[in-house]
């Protein structure tokens, strides 16, 4: 089958409506400046298995465009980019398969995505990197219609936990953002955490801001991302990485610099030698806190070095909690907004789309998955 494709600029057509505006009615048009384009897979190109899988599994099925090769038409000039690798578009071609169409498809019926999904999903191989901010974009979702995803070159197959956070996390941090276009989420969300939301400097926010009521520094940027990132981030994260950042957020935190300090680094605990008592207060990256506990059940925390210059045992103290914010409750309370918004507006149980991802992140085989594509005759 042969498509005529237009590509036609603003500026394009403003001339061509002149120029017709200018010329004599009795004028005939000359042939096409724009030539056929077929659309036929090729069985002898080098992607064609690829392509022929893109066609099958979200073409034809939900009429979408999974675009990896980067058209510049695509793409956002103002940034540096590059395309992304053929084999890595493979993995996340089967991965948001497996990951995210089908999830869609169990939990909520093959009619949800076909309805609401993008159109376009497009590959990206480098990161877009704001340039005043440092900030780099791993995902975007357009108008409610596309999605893209960066770093494609940069991905580890074997490392979850970055796969995790680059990709799965980003596809539906980015299809929450697509919903919520769509159907908008109850205001009352936005009032949980406001007066804490710092759209200029949330890239230098770190664990702390759980305990603000955030679940990431992202989060913190603005109402809609917040939102976007509790979804995500209640999906994706397993039991153990849920509960932990929890129990952060139930924490007090502290800064090694002025509270006015932008540049301050947090920390969620704090020593002082023994022989010392406060007169040396030092803050502490928990990173380098170690827990013991003793056979009565005791619990003791000490600094990693066990010794401090004067040679004095390091103990760990807990940081008071004084910002008089619950940061676990309003976490817990911005799922419940997700969870009924999701009820009532899509008719998903979210608790079960949670559970779905679980399941087939903890088990899924990337060699398995990669035979829909590999194995195409």
């Amino acid at each position: 089958m042969k498509k005529i494709q237009y590509y036609i600029s603003a500026l394009l057509l403003v001339a061509v409506a002149a120029m017709s505006l200018s010329s004599c009615s009795g004028d005939k048009l000359g042939p096409t400046i724009f030539p056929d384009v077929d659309e036929t897979l090729d069985p002898n190109s080098y992607s064609y298995k690829l392509d022929k899988f893109l066609k099958e599994n979200y073409l034809d099925k939900y009429n979408l465009t999974f675009l990896y090769k980067m058209p510049d038409i695509s793409t956002n000039m103002n940034y540096n980019l590059v395309p992304a690798e053929y084999n890595n578009s493979v993995d996340l071609a089967v991965l948001c398969k497996h990951l995210w169409f089908d999830v869609y498809d169990k939990v909520a019926g093959e009619d949800f995505l076909k309805t609401y999904g993008p159109r376009i999903i497009l590959l990206i191989g480098s990161p877009a990197i704001n340039p005043t901010s440092g900030s780099e974009t791993v995902g975007l979702a357009e108008g409610g219609i596309k999605i893209s995803l960066f770093k494609v070159n940069s991905m580890n197959i074997s490392n979850f936990q970055q796969m995790n956070d680059l990709y799965f996390h980003t596809m539906h941090h980015e299809f929450a953002h697509i919903l919520h276009q769509t159907k908008t989420y109850p205001s009352e969300f936005n009032t949980i955490s406001v007066g804490r939301y710092d759209p200029n400097n949330w890239q230098y926010r770190g664990d702390e801001v759980t305990s603000l009521g955030f679940v990431t520094g992202y989060a913190s940027s603005e109402y809609r991302e917040d939102f976007a990132e509790t979804i995500a981030c209640f999906i994706v994260y397993t039991d153990a990485q849920w509960d932990r950042m929890l129990e952060l957020a139930s924490r007090g935190w502290a800064t090694s610099a002025s509270d006015d300090d932008l540049d301050a680094v947090y920390y969620s605990y704090y020593y002082y030698p023994e022989n010392d008592a406060e007169q040396d207060l030092v803050y502490l990256e928990e990173r380098y806190v170690v827990t013991e506990t003793d056979e009565d059940g005791t619990v003791h925390k000490y600094y990693r070095n066990n010794r401090d210059k004067n040679g004095n045992r390091i103990v760990v103290y807990d940081v008071e909690d004084k910002d008089g914010i619950d940061g676990s409750a309003a976490i817990l309370q911005k799922v419940q907004i997700a969870r009924e918004w999701f009820r009532t507006a899509w008719s998903i149980d979210l608790d079960a789309l949670r559970e779905e991802v679980q399941t087939r992140q903890a088990t899924y085989d990337i060699n398995e998955l990669r035979k829909m594509v590999y194995d195409i005759q």
